[in-house]
């Protein structure tokens, strides 16, 4: 039963986003950004298929991707700013089995950021399943707003070019393997930045 909304769901935001364009591209990745599951991947990578046919224009496309992952972003980041853990964990308690999202996910996340700093907010946006919830631990932290700002636009930025030039040279129907890659070459990448990260800031203590 919740399956079948889902998927109705995903559906039917998908046809607001076909209609609205860059709009639509901005609506859907705000909700990809947000708590609700959805797959940046249905937005952008069609997006970028679009782009190479000159329907769409990949300037605007990039924007509307990034604006987009960062009005998401800042809705969970203002939710656990003024609600703060205990609150938050209880409702994702009681309604996140709606949108297959459990309390553990948020704690694994929330661990993430306290072991690895405010860089998380970068490199989680390279991460599946933590890309939606790494700017919870940011809110619950209180992170500086600007550098929160930045950080996940730069990351939501290079995940955005990454679905745009997939679509560009592969087209909308991209197989599981090339999925696969992708999620496997951000994931190394992700790894890479952390390790930098942490290497310079043991040398400057």
């Amino acid at each position: 039963m919740i399956l079948e909304l889902f998927f109705r769901m995903m559906n039917f935001i998908l046809g607001i986003i076909d209609n609205l364009g860059y709009t639509g591209i901005f609506i859907g990745m705000t909700i990809e950004s947000s708590f609700v599951p959805f797959p940046s991947e249905a937005i952008l990578i069609p997006a970028g298929a679009l782009v190479a046919q000159g329907k769409m224009s990949f300037l605007l496309v990039f924007l509307a991707g990034i604006l987009g992952s960062l009005a998401g972003a800042l809705i969970n980041y203002f939710l656990a700013f003024y609600l703060g853990r205990e609150i938050l964990f209880n409702l994702v308690d009681k309604y996140g089995k709606f949108i297959f999202l459990n309390k553990i996910k948020v704690q694994q996340s929330d661990r993430y950021f306290e072991k690895y700093g405010g860089i998380t907010t970068f490199i989680g946006r390279l991460i599946p399943v933590v890309r939606q919830l790494i700017s919870l631990p940011a809110g619950f932290s209180k992170m500086n707003f600007s550098r929160f700002c930045i950080f996940t636009s730069l990351g939501a930025g290079l995940w955005a070019l990454i679905l745009i030039f997939v679509g560009y040279f592969f087209g909308s129907e991209v197989s599981a393997e090339i999925k696969l890659t992708i999620t496997a070459i951000t994931l190394m990448l992700s790894i890479i930045v952390l390790l930098f990260y942490i290497i310079k800031k043991k040398r400057c203590r």
